[in-house]
Protein backbone atom coordinates (compact mmCIF):
# COMPACT_ATOMS: atom_id res chain seq x y z
CA UNK A 1 0.00 0.00 0.00
CA UNK A 2 1.27 3.47 -0.90
CA UNK A 3 2.37 5.49 2.12
CA UNK A 4 0.95 8.68 3.58
CA UNK A 5 3.50 10.78 5.47
CA UNK A 6 3.30 13.87 7.65
CA UNK A 7 6.34 16.10 8.13
CA UNK A 8 6.25 18.77 10.83
CA UNK A 9 8.62 21.71 10.37
CA UNK A 10 8.60 21.36 6.59
CA UNK A 11 9.15 24.98 5.67
CA UNK A 12 12.94 24.87 5.56
CA UNK A 13 16.07 22.93 6.46
CA UNK A 14 15.79 19.25 7.19
CA UNK A 15 12.00 19.26 7.19
CA UNK A 16 11.88 20.64 3.66
CA UNK A 17 14.55 18.15 2.58
CA UNK A 18 12.45 15.29 3.97
CA UNK A 19 9.47 16.49 1.95
CA UNK A 20 11.56 16.55 -1.24
CA UNK A 21 12.95 13.07 -0.63
CA UNK A 22 9.54 11.59 0.20
CA UNK A 23 7.99 13.10 -2.93
CA UNK A 24 10.75 11.44 -4.95
CA UNK A 25 9.71 8.04 -3.57
CA UNK A 26 7.19 6.26 -5.78
CA UNK A 27 5.93 4.32 -2.74
CA UNK A 28 4.72 7.55 -1.12
CA UNK A 29 1.20 8.48 -2.21
CA UNK A 30 0.87 11.72 -0.30
CA UNK A 31 2.88 14.05 1.91
CA UNK A 32 1.28 16.43 4.39
CA UNK A 33 3.73 19.22 5.20
CA UNK A 34 3.22 21.47 8.22
CA UNK A 35 4.80 24.77 9.23
CA UNK A 36 3.73 27.66 11.41
CA UNK A 37 2.84 29.64 8.27
CA UNK A 38 3.15 27.39 5.20
CA UNK A 39 2.40 30.20 2.74
CA UNK A 40 5.47 32.13 3.94
CA UNK A 41 7.89 29.49 2.63
CA UNK A 42 8.43 29.91 -1.13
CA UNK A 43 10.26 26.61 -1.61
CA UNK A 44 7.43 24.66 0.03
CA UNK A 45 4.83 26.59 -1.98
CA UNK A 46 6.72 25.77 -5.18
CA UNK A 47 6.74 22.07 -4.32
CA UNK A 48 3.01 22.19 -3.61
CA UNK A 49 2.41 23.77 -6.99
CA UNK A 50 4.54 21.13 -8.73
CA UNK A 51 2.97 18.11 -7.03
CA UNK A 52 -0.66 19.15 -6.75
CA UNK A 53 -2.78 17.05 -4.39
CA UNK A 54 0.16 14.74 -3.67
CA UNK A 55 1.56 17.46 -1.37
CA UNK A 56 -0.79 19.22 1.00
CA UNK A 57 0.16 21.85 3.57
CA UNK A 58 -1.21 22.61 7.00
CA UNK A 59 -0.47 25.28 9.62
CA UNK A 60 1.01 23.93 12.87
CA UNK A 61 2.97 25.65 15.63
CA UNK A 62 4.99 23.09 17.59
CA UNK A 63 5.03 25.37 20.64
CA UNK A 64 1.22 25.66 20.81
CA UNK A 65 -0.92 22.70 21.87
CA UNK A 66 -4.07 24.35 20.50
CA UNK A 67 -2.40 24.72 17.11
CA UNK A 68 -1.32 21.07 17.11
CA UNK A 69 -4.86 19.97 17.98
CA UNK A 70 -6.31 22.12 15.20
CA UNK A 71 -3.82 20.67 12.72
CA UNK A 72 -4.80 17.16 13.77
CA UNK A 73 -8.43 18.00 13.08
CA UNK A 74 -7.55 19.33 9.63
CA UNK A 75 -5.36 16.33 8.80
CA UNK A 76 -8.25 14.09 9.80
CA UNK A 77 -10.27 15.57 6.94
CA UNK A 78 -7.49 14.63 4.52
CA UNK A 79 -6.72 11.07 5.62
CA UNK A 80 -7.78 8.37 8.07
CA UNK A 81 -4.25 6.96 8.44
CA UNK A 82 -0.57 7.84 8.41
CA UNK A 83 2.42 5.61 7.81
CA UNK A 84 5.06 8.10 8.93
CA UNK A 85 4.85 10.96 11.43
CA UNK A 86 8.09 12.92 11.38
CA UNK A 87 8.64 15.82 13.79
CA UNK A 88 11.56 18.02 12.76
CA UNK A 89 11.16 21.17 14.85
CA UNK A 90 13.76 22.09 17.44
CA UNK A 91 15.48 25.11 18.95
CA UNK A 92 19.09 25.71 20.02
CA UNK A 93 19.36 29.48 19.75
CA UNK A 94 17.00 32.33 19.01
CA UNK A 95 18.70 35.57 18.08
CA UNK A 96 20.33 37.55 20.85
CA UNK A 97 17.82 36.56 23.50
CA UNK A 98 18.68 32.84 23.55
CA UNK A 99 22.09 31.22 23.20
CA UNK A 100 23.58 27.89 24.37
CA UNK A 101 24.95 28.29 27.88
CA UNK A 102 28.68 27.86 28.50
CA UNK A 103 28.43 28.00 32.31
CA UNK A 104 25.91 27.94 35.15
CA UNK A 105 25.79 31.72 35.31
CA UNK A 106 24.35 31.78 31.78
CA UNK A 107 21.21 29.81 32.67
CA UNK A 108 18.04 31.80 32.05
CA UNK A 109 14.64 30.48 33.22
CA UNK A 110 12.82 31.85 30.19
CA UNK A 111 15.26 30.17 27.83
CA UNK A 112 14.96 26.90 29.75
CA UNK A 113 11.18 27.04 29.41
CA UNK A 114 11.41 27.88 25.70
CA UNK A 115 13.78 24.97 25.01
CA UNK A 116 11.58 22.49 26.87
CA UNK A 117 8.43 23.78 25.17
CA UNK A 118 9.80 23.25 21.66
CA UNK A 119 12.29 20.40 22.03
CA UNK A 120 10.54 18.20 24.59
CA UNK A 121 6.86 19.13 24.82
CA UNK A 122 6.39 19.70 21.09
CA UNK A 123 7.31 16.18 19.91
CA UNK A 124 5.31 14.40 22.62
CA UNK A 125 2.27 16.58 21.91
CA UNK A 126 2.58 15.58 18.25
CA UNK A 127 2.44 11.95 19.36
CA UNK A 128 -0.48 12.67 21.71
CA UNK A 129 -2.61 14.21 18.99
CA UNK A 130 -1.61 12.14 15.93
CA UNK A 131 -0.81 8.63 17.19
CA UNK A 132 -4.30 7.28 16.52
CA UNK A 133 -3.74 7.74 12.78
CA UNK A 134 -0.80 5.32 12.95
CA UNK A 135 -2.54 2.52 14.88
CA UNK A 136 -3.89 0.58 11.92
CA UNK A 137 -2.20 -2.79 12.34
CA UNK A 138 0.42 -2.25 9.64
CA UNK A 139 3.99 -0.99 9.91
CA UNK A 140 4.07 2.67 10.90
CA UNK A 141 6.78 5.01 12.17
CA UNK A 142 6.72 7.90 14.62
CA UNK A 143 10.08 9.66 14.53
CA UNK A 144 11.36 12.96 15.88
CA UNK A 145 14.68 14.68 15.35
CA UNK A 146 16.68 14.60 18.56
CA UNK A 147 20.39 15.04 19.26
CA UNK A 148 23.35 13.08 20.57
CA UNK A 149 23.90 15.78 23.20
CA UNK A 150 20.66 14.60 24.81
CA UNK A 151 22.47 11.44 25.88
CA UNK A 152 23.40 11.68 29.57
CA UNK A 153 26.07 8.98 29.34
CA UNK A 154 27.68 10.68 26.32
CA UNK A 155 28.00 14.08 28.01
CA UNK A 156 31.72 14.67 28.40
CA UNK A 157 31.89 18.41 27.77
CA UNK A 158 29.14 20.05 29.82
CA UNK A 159 27.51 23.32 28.84
CA UNK A 160 24.43 23.77 26.65
CA UNK A 161 22.21 23.12 29.66
CA UNK A 162 18.82 23.91 28.12
CA UNK A 163 19.44 22.09 24.85
CA UNK A 164 20.99 18.99 26.45
CA UNK A 165 18.31 18.67 29.12
CA UNK A 166 15.38 19.32 26.78
CA UNK A 167 16.68 16.74 24.31
CA UNK A 168 17.18 14.24 27.14
CA UNK A 169 13.56 14.87 28.14
CA UNK A 170 12.49 14.40 24.52
CA UNK A 171 14.27 11.04 24.42
CA UNK A 172 12.54 9.97 27.64
CA UNK A 173 9.16 11.00 26.22
CA UNK A 174 9.88 8.96 23.09
CA UNK A 175 10.80 5.90 25.14
CA UNK A 176 7.75 6.20 27.37
CA UNK A 177 5.36 6.69 24.47
CA UNK A 178 6.90 3.71 22.66
CA UNK A 179 6.12 1.45 25.64
CA UNK A 180 2.48 2.56 25.76
CA UNK A 181 1.94 2.44 22.00
CA UNK A 182 3.40 -1.06 21.69
CA UNK A 183 0.46 -2.30 23.76
CA UNK A 184 -1.89 -0.89 21.12
CA UNK A 185 -0.02 -1.84 17.95
CA UNK A 186 2.95 -4.17 17.68
CA UNK A 187 3.74 -2.72 14.26
CA UNK A 188 4.05 0.89 15.42
CA UNK A 189 7.67 1.98 15.89
CA UNK A 190 8.49 5.14 17.86
CA UNK A 191 12.08 6.44 17.73
CA UNK A 192 14.34 9.47 18.01
CA UNK A 193 16.81 10.36 15.27
CA UNK A 194 20.13 12.22 15.49
CA UNK A 195 20.93 13.76 12.08
CA UNK A 196 24.53 14.71 12.81
CA UNK A 197 25.73 18.23 12.04
CA UNK A 198 23.62 19.55 9.18
CA UNK A 199 24.09 22.77 7.24
CA UNK A 200 20.98 24.54 8.53
CA UNK A 201 20.25 27.70 10.47
CA UNK A 202 20.29 25.71 13.75
CA UNK A 203 23.95 24.71 13.36
CA UNK A 204 25.21 27.66 11.30
CA UNK A 205 26.79 29.62 14.17
CA UNK A 206 28.73 26.52 15.29
CA UNK A 207 30.01 25.18 11.96
CA UNK A 208 33.45 26.80 12.15
CA UNK A 209 34.91 23.97 14.24
CA UNK A 210 33.16 21.16 12.35
CA UNK A 211 35.41 19.23 9.93
CA UNK A 212 34.20 19.73 6.36
CA UNK A 213 33.51 16.02 5.85
CA UNK A 214 31.28 15.93 8.94
CA UNK A 215 29.00 18.76 7.80
CA UNK A 216 26.10 17.29 5.84
CA UNK A 217 23.69 19.02 3.53
CA UNK A 218 20.04 18.81 4.53
CA UNK A 219 19.36 16.59 1.51
CA UNK A 220 22.13 14.16 2.44
CA UNK A 221 21.02 13.99 6.07
CA UNK A 222 17.40 13.42 5.04
CA UNK A 223 18.46 10.59 2.74
CA UNK A 224 20.49 8.92 5.51
CA UNK A 225 17.69 9.21 8.06
CA UNK A 226 15.04 7.88 5.68
CA UNK A 227 17.36 4.91 5.07
CA UNK A 228 17.49 4.37 8.84
CA UNK A 229 13.70 4.61 9.05
CA UNK A 230 13.39 2.06 6.27
CA UNK A 231 15.41 -0.49 8.27
CA UNK A 232 13.61 -0.11 11.61
CA UNK A 233 11.87 -3.08 13.22
CA UNK A 234 9.39 -3.20 16.12
CA UNK A 235 12.27 -4.20 18.42
CA UNK A 236 13.85 -0.77 17.76
CA UNK A 237 10.92 1.15 19.20
CA UNK A 238 11.89 3.53 22.00
CA UNK A 239 15.53 3.91 20.91
CA UNK A 240 17.59 6.83 19.62
CA UNK A 241 19.50 6.29 16.36
CA UNK A 242 22.15 8.38 14.65
CA UNK A 243 22.18 9.07 10.90
CA UNK A 244 24.32 5.96 10.28
CA UNK A 245 21.82 3.67 12.02
CA UNK A 246 23.79 3.24 15.25
CA UNK A 247 21.99 3.25 18.61
CA UNK A 248 22.91 6.13 20.92
CA UNK A 249 23.04 5.23 24.59
CA UNK A 250 20.66 7.12 26.94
Amino acid sequence: MAKICLVQGAGRGLGLAFVRRLLADDDVARVIATARAPDSHPALAELAQQHGERLQTCALDLADDTSIAAAREQVGTLTSRLDLLLTCGGILHEGERMWPEKKLADINPDNLARAFTVNAAGPILMIKHFHDLLIHGERAIIASLSARVGSISDNGYGGWYAYRASKAAQNQFTRTAAIELRRRSRQLICVGLHPGTVDTSLSEPFQRNVPEKQLQTAETAATHLLDVIGQLTPEDSGLLFDWAGNVIAP
